[in-house]
């Protein structure tokens, strides 16, 4: 029995019908568990992102009629269970080849002389020669761009899941942070957190930990060990059915100083502002261009390229990017991670683009003020 689907179907065939597309094939982690409606886990999900896997897994979905999942043998019981898509067709990776197996179901859907999208990125150029020479009368264009526009805008079923792993990456942070203590390295305190994630639902959950003194705080758990006065930097994902909950949060080991105290107050404040920024109409370069702008006024260089960035299954960080430039309109049903920041201080939430202020997601853990750990 398929589960309902929870991706943007309608906004997917009005896509299809403005770019005159009559089928399109996935190969990408993302669009794969968007369209196939699961995220294939271990294993499986490392084949899926390597682009020349000799087990390769496709989504045919065509602009009229029903779509299909080509699937190897290790993923067919699984996607049968847990996908949206009613027909499978698996093939024996010993035996078949699966390229050949994507061309006979596209002349079996009637589209194998027509205008077909793919994902130029997860073809290469040998599997794509063999796969034109085989479609000799269809027309091959790149969709991937088209496809980040119908992702953007989330359904109610991707918005309530992305909440869901939000709460679990909050509670999380509840539980884990209160238990750091002098001496304790980062690795210890990164291990206990991602089991947090995963104690609570999360398929998988990736990120960094750091002290405030390490130099390199994105550069991997290690064996810096946190001290009394120290500013917790946090930077996580927690993966629920493949939607994330992403999210930074600061602490301070012990009481904050009245220095700790009133910078968390200051950044939170611009933070607040930059959030409310985000509204339909506006571009993500206009987002960005506010908090730099926000920032400077303040007196705090703003060096960072990145001020935030769209979600979606399989990877946190998709577009439209919050980054110099970006000329994508925001548009109501877009979630967005924001995460200004300056040195050790970020804060990172999700929040909904929604017709007047956007909803804050991401609102189990408590940010008005710093957060302490006695």
């Amino acid at each position: 029995m398929t589960r309902p689907t929870i991706a943007n179907l309608p906004r997917l065939a009005a896509h299809l019908e403005r770019e005159r597309y009559d089928a399109i094939v996935v190969r990408s982690p993302i669009n794969f568990t968007y369209l196939a409606g699961l995220a294939f886990p271990g294993t499986l999900g490392r084949h899926l992102e390597l682009a020349d896997s000799p087990r390769p897994v496709f989504v045919v979905w065509p602009r009229d009629g029903a779509p299909a999942v080509i699937v190897n043998p290790l993923g067919e019981a699984l996607t049968r269970r847990d996908g949206s898509i009613e027909r499978v067709i698996g093939y024996n990776n010993n035996t078949d080849d699966p390229y050949a197996v994507l061309v006979d179901t596209l002349r079996t859907m009637g589209v194998a002389k027509g205008r077909i999208g793919y994902e130029d990125d997860w073809f290469s150029p040998s599997r794509f020669a063999t796969f034109a020479q085989a479609l000799p009368d269809a027309t091959l264009t790149d969709c991937t761009r088209m496809l980040e526009a119908v992702r953007w805008i989330k359904t109610p079923g991707e918005i309530a899941l992305i909440k869901r792993a939000a709460d679990v990456l909050d509670e999380a942070f509840l539980e884990v942070f209160p238990t750091i203590r002098d001496g304790e390295t980062e690795r210890a305190v990164h291990a206990r957190l991602v089991a947090a994630c995963m104690q609570r639902g999360a398929s998988f959950a990736h990120g960094w930990m750091a002290s405030n003194r390490n130099t390199v705080p994105a550069g991997g758990q290690s064996d810096f060990a946190f001290r009394a006065g120290d500013v917790v930097r946090t930077d996580y994902v927690a993966y629920v059915d493949g939607y994330p909950g992403h999210q930074s949060r600061n602490a301070v080991l012990g009481r904050a100083s009245a220095e700790q105290a009133a910078m968390y107050a200051r950044m939170r404040d611009l933070y607040l502002r930059t959030i409310d920024h985000c509204r339909p109409g506006r571009t993500a370069g206009d987002v960005f261009a506010f908090a730099r702008k926000s920032f400077e006024a303040a007196h705090l260089p703003y060096r960072v390229v990145l001020c935030g960035h769209s979600v979606g299954c399989w990877w946190h960080q998709q577009q439209p990017l919050i980054v110099p430039g970006n000329d994508t309109p925001l548009e109501a049903g877009m979630i967005l991670a924001l995460e200004p920041y300056y040195n050790e201080w970020i804060t990172q939430d999700l929040v909904l683009v929604q017709d007047g202020a956007p909803k804050l997601l991401s609102d189990r853990f408590p940010t008005a003020t710093l957060f302490e750990i006695r």
